[in-house]
């Protein structure tokens, strides 16, 4: 079964993938951030795609997998500084437990050592996966770049919010997809339709993400709820709050620019906020926007012809990324 083979491929991997071991000050933090494991959805994917296409698994296609999944984690230890996280999947972010200047430096080799990992790429597609990796890279961090730029901005349109989590977040999954494919010895068209199925379900995941931040249990999310609401962070919900609150506008204003200085401020914004969410229907609106989105990944790969359990293990994929916010 194809959904098993890459279990057991993605397990072996990063079990036996392995870094330079100094200095320890720069090393061990980048080896933290990949034993505190996460959902790799980046690898699987890449994976997915290739078996699409092959069978047999080598490190042709394992290094290019495993350098996905190094790259998110890079921009996680970043985007932790940026947004002052304290918790990433259950345990201290890496700058909480050593220090800013180590995280950085730590965060900037793990993107040098994903580099190193797509190096292994089949030497005939090898071009073209650079040019594939290179492009989303700079794109993810344009996607950054507009996140903290809406930070200075009272709001911002959908169409604006849309675009930066395509760039953030989108593009990386949706390259995990077309490199899988690339290295498969899929065609032009099918990579392109790969990538689209990846594009829009990063959409969906991200709103999904967006939506847990402010919804779901913190001990399953891995992380504390509502840190997006503390920053004013410019997510989804909040987007579409203000498209949606009219002559509420001043009461989401005036309840964004509620102190946070200690735990009991903290939790009347996170409250507050949410229930102006509540009153506009915001949470079922991010419900129905991912429900959206999921059928519009699998509409560009029905045309595929694939095998019945590749499109099934296309099908839970999709069906898995998603169905956390129910």
């Amino acid at each position: 079964m194809i959904e098993n083979h890459i279990e057991n491929a993605v397990n072996e991997l990063f079990a036996n993938l392995k870094f330079t071991a100094e200095p320890a000050g720069l090393y061990d933090p980048l080896r933290y951030m990949m034993e505190i494991g996460g959902k790799r959805i980046r690898p699987r994917l890449c994976l997915l795609a290739y078996s699409l296409f092959k069978e047999e698994m080598n490190q042709s296609i394992l290094g290019p997998a495993a350098a996905l999944e190094v790259f998110h984690s890079f921009t996680l230890i970043h985007d932790d500084i940026m947004d002052k996280a304290d918790v990433r999947r259950g345990v201290p972010t890496v700058y909480r437990k050593w220090d800013e200047n180590t995280a950085i430096l730590s965060g900037d080799v793990m993107s040098i050592e994903s580099y190193k990992l797509l190096a292994q790429a089949p030497a005939e597609v090898l071009p073209k996966a650079l040019e594939l990796f290179t492009t989303t890279a700079a794109e993810v961090c344009e996607g950054q770049q507009y996140d903290m730029d809406f930070e200075d901005m009272e709001s911002v349109p959908m169409e604006d919010y849309l675009k930066m989590i395509g760039l953030k977040t989108a593009v990386l999954i949706a390259c995990s997809a077309k490199m899988g494919a690339l290295i498969g010895g899929a065609d032009d068209r099918t990579c392109d339709l790969l990538y689209r199925f990846g594009y829009d379900l990063g959409l969906a995941f991200q709103i999904a993400d967006d939506w847990l931040d402010t919804y779901s249990d913190p001990k399953v999310f891995g992380k504390a709820i509502g840190g997006d609401i503390l920053n004013n962070k410019k997510s989804w919900l909040m987007t579409r709050a203000f498209e949606k609150a009219g002559e509420r506008r001043p009461e989401l204003l005036e309840a964004m620019a509620m102190p946070i200085e200690t735990d009991e401020e903290k939790a009347a914004k996170i409250s507050k906020v949410i229930g102006i969410y509540d009153s506009l229907g915001i949470g079922e609106d991010a419900k129905n926007e991912i429900i959206k989105l999921h059928a519009q990944a699998l509409a560009h790969v029905e045309t595929l012809d694939l095998r019945p359990e590749a499109a099934v293990a296309l099908e839970n994929y999709a069906k898995n990324l998603i169905g956390r916010t129910k």
